[in-house]
């Protein structure tokens, strides 16, 4: 289970997750020693073993290429999902279409029927 705190009270940063764990007693209570001895709380000691266990994978190549290949997967279930979207809602994931310098300007577009459009100038209007 996991709950974002508010960050409601003196030592609870805001952003910061709560987590529920379950421990066997004989773990709990090794740890509870450990605690005590070192003279922190039972979160702080746990804080700092996830903390280690995240650099010790970081830092071993074997997890960083099954990284490669979770990250290879999303892409590949984001892609799926885009093109259903695209398919439920008519909408193509195209790239936006930058006009070229180098074309000539376009024409002016044809008044719509019922004569709104621009006014043209004539000799009468002078």
């Amino acid at each position: 289970m996991s709950v974002t705190d508010s960050g409601n009270g003196p030592n609870r940063p805001a952003g910061v997750k709560t987590l529920a764990i379950r421990l066997e007693p004989d773990l709990h209570a090794e740890l509870t020693l450990i605690a005590q001895l070192r003279e922190q709380t039972i979160t702080d000691e746990i804080r700092e073993a996830i903390e280690t266990h995240i650099v010790r994978i970081k830092s071993d190549p074997t997890w960083a290429n099954k990284a490669d290949d979770v990250l290879a997967e999303i892409e590949r279930q984001a892609a799926k999902q885009r093109d259903a979207f695209a398919r439920l809602f008519g909408t193509a994931d195209q790239p936006d279409e930058q006009p070229s310098t180098d074309a000539a300007p376009s024409q002016p577009a044809e008044p719509a029927p019922g004569g709104r459009g621009r006014r043209r100038s004539s000799a009468s209007d002078s």
